[in-house]
């Protein structure tokens, strides 16, 4: 038997009220007593009314629902991300749909036609490389984390990927290091190429040549960056640091490193991951957290579905070097210099600055 649909006059007529006041009740109106509410909320649970949210939707032109695309779900930097994102979500009483593009160009596009066709209120995205100009056509409020969208002015929350690389490596360089190794995901993602610049600049202003035998930037996963610093240790003339791009590519550098008893290879990592810090010697980490990044993007968007007007803003969010050891090493027959090379220059501040328009680092 097919089971009655329960509408909200039945509601109304079980509780003895308007319609009109039932929704209010539903809807969370302040503007309904104590007891007639009480009288609605005990009706809706006798009847088993549910809320039609599709038509809800129609009603208000949007949903009670923000989309958020990433990478991967089951990437640990970005479900800490999205857990930041759905706690926010949650207090302001919105839910959150969560896809994952999987690297694809055409799923990225596919995905937020889909969510834009649900009628969501906003849209957080780590965009990948696909072409998001048509955006501009929507008033949907978009804001984009990690990475700069392509062709499209907008809201961005990302981490100052080249300051920190460049950091890195000088760290490694005033320990006396100069073949010092790189190891990456593809360079046509936009974190990856940030990184390997600032890893370049560290180099040249050092007088230190970018040896192409000792960059990798091949390794989308942890199996790839095993490999690859396995030939690197092979060489002739093997690196005696080597800074890791991604918290994945050092799992796969870390365990190479463990499985031949390389502890005077230095090693510094762009991210933490597990268990970094009980490794002998402890890992030594650019500090960049997740959590305050979907706080930031979450709250940005919130800005902009309460009417904040103006231009697309930037918001840059700073690195921290977490030494603890492995960035600590000293290259062989090489006297460090960290007690003679002045303090370098890397103000450790939040900087917001509206965007001009679709500018890239």
């Amino acid at each position: 038997m097919t089971k009655k649909v329960v509408r909200l006059s039945d509601v109304a007529l079980a509780a003895g009220t308007s319609a009109k006041t039932a929704s209010r009740v539903i809807n969370g109106d302040p503007r309904v007593s104590v007891e007639t509410r009480q009288r609605v909320e005990e009706a809706v649970v006798r009847l088993g009314y549910r809320v039609d949210l599709l038509a809800r939707s129609l009603r208000r032109g949007v949903d009670d629902t923000i989309g958020v695309i990433v990478e991967s779900i089951a990437d640990p930097f970005f479900a800490a991300v999205i857990s930041e994102i759905e706690l926010a979500a949650l207090r302001r009483g919105l839910n959150v749909i969560v896809a994952s593009n999987r690297r694809l160009p055409n799923r990225e596009a596919t995905i937020v036609d889909t969510l834009q066709q649900r009628r969501v209120a906003g849209l957080i995205i780590t965009p990948h490389t696909a072409d998001l100009s048509y955006l501009a056509a929507t008033s949907t409020p978009v804001v984009f984390v990690d990475r700069h969208p392509k062709n499209f002015p907008a809201d961005v929350v990302v981490f100052d990927d080249r300051g920190g690389a460049r950091t890195a490596v000088r760290h490694l360089i005033r320990h006396g290091h100069e073949r010092i190794a790189f190891v990456s995901d593809d360079l046509e993602i936009e974190t990856s190429r940030n990184r390997y610049a600032g890893y370049v600049d560290a180099l040249t202003e050092s007088g230190l040549p970018v040896v192409g035998e000792i960059v990798a930037t091949d390794c989308a996963e942890a199996r790839a960056a095993r490999a690859r610093t396995s030939q690197f240790l092979d060489l002739d003339e093997p690196p005696t640091a080597i800074f890791s791009a991604r918290s994945e590519t050092s799992l796969g550098v870390v365990k190479v490193l463990h499985d031949r008893a390389r502890t005077d290879i230095a090693v510094v990592s762009f991210g933490d991951f597990a268990l970094a810090d009980v490794l002998s010697p402890a890992i030594t980490v650019l500090e960049h957290s997740p959590e305050l990044l979907g706080t930031l993007a979450v709250e940005r968007l919130f800005a902009r579905l309460d009417g904040t007007c103006g231009d697309p803003v930037k918001t840059v969010i700073p690195l921290r070097l977490v030494t603890r050891g492995s960035g600590e090493i000293v290259a062989p027959s090489k006297p460090a210099l960290v007690d003679v090379v002045p303090p370098i220059d890397d103000p450790f501040a939040l900087r917001v600055a509206p965007r001009a328009g679709n500018s890239r680092r």
